[in-house]
């Protein structure tokens, strides 16, 4: 079996959205401390690096990440190369066979630097929601930080998702990855009040 890993590297150079909490890990007690062991602890924002956005994120009555359904983060995917688009919209997938996957994940090369935030980054169209549940899509993933623009605050392609109960998955790292059919992987942690979460994805090829 093999897997890709296709999630950013969390540490100090990982940035942050502009202005949110950025990752910090500190020891909370060292070995010279205890006599045993090193203890850690995290501070980030839950939408820093590779993370799945929880429904809360953008509906004060949506679901949180506790209660979203574990299944829903592993399945038949479909990587579909975008590169050079700046909005993927339904007619940019209609080519593609989606009838034996359940998730898509656009790969758009255009976060180039992972130590900075993108000042520009493809996006994703507001009529993708109904393609994509037309189609079986419960998922999308992307390579971006988010499917929206930096400046949004309509958060058309959240909102489209949303309403077609398709699950966002960003910040995906996929420079290395070829277009094709895996098996994704990407588990969210199970926190009961959190409106995103970190998640180590991985693709898994079939021979």
């Amino acid at each position: 079996m093999k897997l890709i890993d296709i999630t950013m590297m969390l540490n100090e150079q990982t940035p942050p959205w502009p202005g949110d909490e950025p990752y910090r890990y500190g020891l909370t007690w060292t070995m010279e401390d205890t006599g045993s062991v090193n203890v850690g602890n995290i501070s980030m924002s839950n939408h820093t690096g590779t993370h799945v956005d929880a429904p809360f994120h953008y509906d004060n009555d949506g679901k949180k990440i506790a209660e979203l359904p574990p299944e829903r983060f592993i399945g038949e995917a479909l990587v579909v190369n975008m590169e050079g688009k700046q909005v993927v919209a339904a007619s940019d997938l209609q080519e593609y066979d989606l009838a034996d996957v359940s998730k898509v994940i656009v790969q758009s090369n255009s976060w180039k630097d992972r130590t900075q935030f993108p000042q520009d980054y493809t996006v994703l169209g507001d009529d993708l929601g109904p393609f994509l549940k037309e189609n079986g899509i419960n998922l999308i993933g992307v390579d971006t930080p988010s499917v929206d623009p930096e400046t949004s605050k309509e958060l058309a392609a959240h909102h489209s998702l949303y309403a077609n109960d398709v699950l966002i998955l960003e910040g995906l790292l996929l420079d290395e990855v070829q277009p094709g059919n895996y098996e994704l992987i990407a588990f969210p942690l199970k926190m009961e009040e959190a409106d995103g979460s970190p998640v180590r994805a991985m693709l898994r090829k079939h021979d």
